[in-house]
C-alpha cells in the first residue's frame, strides 16, 4: 500500500495581518455585527445619561404666581447673579437649584423684589414732561388705590384686594361739591373669615386715607359678591343689623362663655377631659315705652304756687266800688292827697284831701265788707321714655361633661374613677360663677361626670407598594435602577452574544486550522491520499486505556480544528472524504 501526501495551499486570511479584535470582528456575520454595534451604542448612551442625571441639580420653587412685571425683573436679576433658573409648565413659577433657594430669596428681598403686581406711589416717579393736570390726577388716584391695596393685603386673612376710589371734581361752589366714595373687593384665603371689627378697620382705613371721605361711603364686598359693610359707620352691623349678624353675635357670646368654662375647669381635670356647650337666648327686639306719672296732693306749704287771686268787697254795690262821700261842690273836686296805706296792708281808697274827714265818718257808718282769695298750685307730672337695648341675654343654658379621673391602684395601674358628689358640686358652682348664673333669669347648668369613649384609630394596612416611604424610595432610585436594568439587558442580550461569537472565531496558535493528524507546517494543508488505502476494520476487543486529562486536551484541539476546517474550507474536506470513499 502506497500513500501520497498532497499539500494544498491554504489561503492566508487577512485576519492574521490585522489585529486580533479586528479578525474576530471580521469573522462575525452581518447580523451579529449589527447587534453588537447597537448594543455598544446603547451602553454608551446609558452611561452618558447616568452622568448627566448625576450632575443635574434638584430644582425648587423660588416664587410662584408672579406677575409679568415681577417675573421679568426677577429673571433679569437672576441672570446678573449667574444663578441657573427655569420655569414650570405654563410659566407659573420660577425654579432654582435647591441649595440656592434661601440665598437667592434674601438677595432679591434686599433689592425689593418681588414688588407685587400692585403699583403704588412709585407711579408718580415716572412723570413725563408735558403731563396734563388730568393725567397727573389720574396717576395720583392710581397710586393711592395701590397703596390702600397693599395695606389691606397685609391682613392675614386677605389673599388679594382691589380698591376703587371715586374722587369727584371740586368746583368753586361749596354747596354743590360732591363727596368722594370708595369700594373694596376682598378675596380671602380658603377657610378664613373677617370679623366685624376687622371689616370696620378696613372701612376706617380707607376713609381716613382719602380727604372728605365718610365711612358711610365705603363699601366692602367679598369675592362671592356679599356686602360685608352693612351699616353707615362701617361697623358691619350691630347686634340687630340683620339675621346673619345676629347669628354671629350669638355665636360669639356662646363661644365666650364656653371658653370661660374650659379655662376654669381644664386646670382641675386636665386638657381634653372636659367638654362644654353654652346656649344663649338673646333678645334682639327693639321696644320703646313712654309713661306719665302724677304725685298725690300735698300740703299747701309743700306745694308750688302757680297763681294767686284775692277779691275784697267793703260795702254794698259792686265789688270794689267806693260810695261817694263829702259835700258836693268845689272842695270835693280837688285831687286826692298822699296815700297813707301800709306796705303790706290793703290799699286805701283815694279821696280828696278835704273829704278825708267826711270819708272817715262815713266809713264808720258802712256795714262790714267781703274778701275772697284763690290760689292755684302746680300739679306734679313725670314723663319717662324707656327704650330697650338690643342683644340682651334673656337666658343661658350650660351643659358640661367631665371625664373620669385616672387614679393609680395598689399595683400602679391607672384606673378611671368617678368624681365624688362633693367634687361635682364644686365644679358646678365654678361653672355657675364663671357664666354669671342668674336664677331669676332662668339660667340652668348641668354638669355630668362620665368616662369618655376614645375611639381607637382605624389603621388601614396599606400594601407595600402604596406606602409613602416606599413610593418616595422608589422615586429616588427609579432612574439609577432603570439605567442599570436597561444596561444589563443590552449587555446580556446584544453585546454578550457578539463577544461570544468573536471568542469562538479566535484562530489557534501556529496554524490556520489543525489537520486531522496534528498541526500543519508552513501553513499548508496535508491530506493523506492513498491509492490503496487500508480499509478500517474492527479488531479484536482490547482493553481501552482511558486517556488522562493531559492527553485529552490535544485530542479535543484536533477535533475542534477539524470542525473549524470543515466550516472554513469545505472543499478540501470534501476532497478528502471523496478520496476515502473512492479509494
Amino acid at each position: 500500500m502506497s500513500t501520497a501526501v498532497a499539500e494544498l495551499p491554504a489561503a492566508q486570511p487577512a485576519s492574521l495581518a490585522a489585529p486580533a479584535w479586528q479578525g474576530r470582528l471580521a469573522s462575525l456575520d452581518r447580523r451579529q455585527r449589527l447587534r453588537l454595534a447597537i448594543g455598544a451604542a446603547l451602553l454608551v448612551a446609558l452611561a452618558v445619561a447616568a452622568i448627566v442625571m448625576g450632575r443635574q441639580a434638584d430644582w425648587r420653587v423660588l416664587y410662584a404666581n408672579l406677575g409679568d412685571k415681577d417675573g421679568g425683573a426677577i429673571v433679569a436679576q437672576l441672570a446678573q447673579m449667574n444663578v441657573p433658573y427655569k420655569y414650570t409648565e405654563g410659566g407659573g413659577a420660577v425654579m432654582v437649584p435647591a441649595d440656592k433657594v434661601h440665598d437667592v430669596r434674601l438677595r432679591l428681598a434686599s433689592l425689593g423684589l418681588p414688588k407685587g403686581s400692585v403699583a403704588g406711589f412709585e407711579l408718580m416717579e415716572n412723570n413725563r414732561f408735558g403731563m396734563t393736570q388730568f393725567q397727573e390726577k389720574l396717576s395720583f388716584q392710581r397710586g393711592l388705590e395701590g397703596e390702600l391695596t397693599r395695606s389691606i393685603q397685609g391682613l392675614a386673612s386677605v389673599q388679594s384686594a382691589r380698591v376703587h376710589l371715586a374722587l369727584p371734581n371740586q368746583n368753586g361752589f361749596f354747596r354743590e361739591q360732591q363727596k368722594p366714595s370708595a369700594s373694596v373687593l376682598l378675596t380671602l384665603h380658603p377657610g378664613r373669615t373677617l370679623e366685624r371689627n376687622q371689616i370696620a378697620g378696613i372701612v376706617h382705613l380707607v376713609a381716613s386715607s382719602v380727604p372728605e371721605l365718610a365711612p358711610s361711603a365705603v363699601s366692602v364686598v367679598d369675592d362671592s359678591g356679599k356686602l360685608l359693610s352693612q351699616t353707615g359707620d362701617g361697623a358691619a352691623g350691630g347686634a340687630g343689623a340683620g339675621e346673619g349678624q345676629q347669628l354671629q353675635y350669638v355665636q360669639q357670646i356662646e363661644q365666650q362663655y364656653m371658653r370661660r368654662i374650659l379655662d376654669i375647669l381644664e386646670p382641675v381635670v386636665g386638657r381634653q377631659n372636659v367638654k362644654a356647650q353654652v346656649t344663649a337666648d338673646v333678645d334682639f327686639s327693639q321696644s320703646e315705652a313712654t309713661m306719665e306719672e302724677h304725685r298725690p296732693n300735698q300740703a299747701a306749704e309743700a306745694g308750688a304756687v302757680r297763681s294767686q287771686q284775692t277779691v275784697e268787697t267793703t260795702g254794698p254795690g259792686a265789688a270794689g266800688a267806693t260810695p261817694p262821700a263829702g259835700v258836693p261842690g268845689a272842695t270835693s273836686n280837688q285831687p286826692p292827697g298822699a296815700s297813707s296805706a301800709p306796705v303790706n296792708g290793703p290799699a286805701a281808697a283815694l279821696a280828696p284831701a278835704g273829704a278825708a274827714a267826711g270819708a272817715a265818718g262815713a266809713a264808720a257808718q258802712r256795714p262790714p265788707g267781703k274778701r275772697e282769695s284763690t290760689i292755684n298750685y302746680e300739679v306734679d307730672k313725670t314723663v319717662k321714655t324707656v327704650r330697650s337695648a338690643t342683644g340682651q341675654i334673656r337666658r343661658l343654658s350650660a351643659a358640661v361633661v367631665v371625664n373620669y379621673q385616672g387614679v393609680a391602684d395598689a399595683a400602679g395601674k391607672v384606673v378611671p374613677t368617678a368624681l365624688s358628689a362633693q367634687q361635682v358640686e364644686q365644679m358646678t358652682a365654678l361653672v355657675r360663677e364663671s357664666i354669671g348664673f342668674n336664677k331669676e333669669r332662668g339660667d340652668s347648668v348641668n354638669l355630668m361626670n362620665t368616662p369618655f369613649l376614645v375611639d381607637a384609630p382605624v389603621q388601614v394596612e396599606l400594601p407595600l407598594w402604596k406606602r409613602p416611604e416606599i413610593l418616595e424610595l422608589a422615586r429616588s432610585f427609579a432612574w439609577p435602577v432603570g439605567l442599570v436594568l436597561i444596561g444589563a439587558i443590552v449587555l446580556l442580550g446584544m453585546v454578550r452574544p457578539g463577544l461570544k461569537a468573536m471568542a469562538a472565531a479566535k484562530p489557534l496558535p501556529g496554524s490556520i486550522t489543525p489537520a486531522l493528524g496534528g498541526p500543519a507546517a508552513g501553513g499548508q494543508l496535508n491530506a493523506m491520499v492513498a491509492d490503496t488505502p487500508e480499509r478500517p476494520a474492527l479488531g479484536a476487543p482490547e482493553a481501552v486505556a482511558v486517556p488522562s486529562p493531559q492527553e485529552q486536551v490535544p485530542e479535543q484541539m484536533r477535533l475542534e480544528g477539524a470542525r473549524q476546517m470543515a466550516r472554513q474550507n469545505p472543499v478540501a474536506v470534501a476532497n478528502i472524504v471523496k478520496t476515502w470513499v473512492h479509494g
